[in-house]
């Protein structure tokens, strides 16, 4: 239910970036006219209008850890991104391996040929400031 949430989180906040339109108004139109049964509908939410509420937080938490600038990477890689960075940072109680594989999962499906390879290593270059304690055990 999770990665169906991710997924069309995804969906959404491409959409979002492209169309100009509100939040609301996207997630209403995916809520009757996507295949939501199997989402978990409270974490699409969160992560379809989190993500925007955050985004400058999310994007200085990524820049140290890019080797170029959030604007020079495809729409689909920033938001993968931005959403990882997302959960990361807000959502503890999802395993920090859990997080980066839903995301590269997620790269593979939408992103270009190669893009899940950069994001595994954003994604854990941040787990080890974000999640160091997960990390080393403690």
């Amino acid at each position: 239910m999770r990665r169906e949430a991710r997924s069309f989180a995804l969906q959404a906040l491409y959409q979002w970036q492209l169309s100009g339109n509100t939040l609301n108004e996207i997630e209403a139109q995916f809520r009757t006219e996507q295949p939501m049964e199997q989402a978990d509908l409270g974490l699409f939410a969160e992560l379809l209008h989190g993500i925007p509420a955050k985004v400058g937080e999310l994007d200085a938490l990524l820049s140290p850890c890019l080797d170029r600038s959030l604007d020079d990477l495809d729409p689909i890689e920033r938001n993968v991104l931005r959403m990882g960075a997302y959960e990361l940072a807000h959502r503890l109680e999802v395993p920090y391996r859990v997080v980066i594989n839903e995301y590269v999962n997620l790269a593979k499906t939408f992103g270009a040929t190669d893009s899940h390879k950069y994001v595994n290593g954003v994604l854990d270059k941040l787990a080890k400031g974000q999640r160091r304690a997960e990390i080393e055990g403690r």
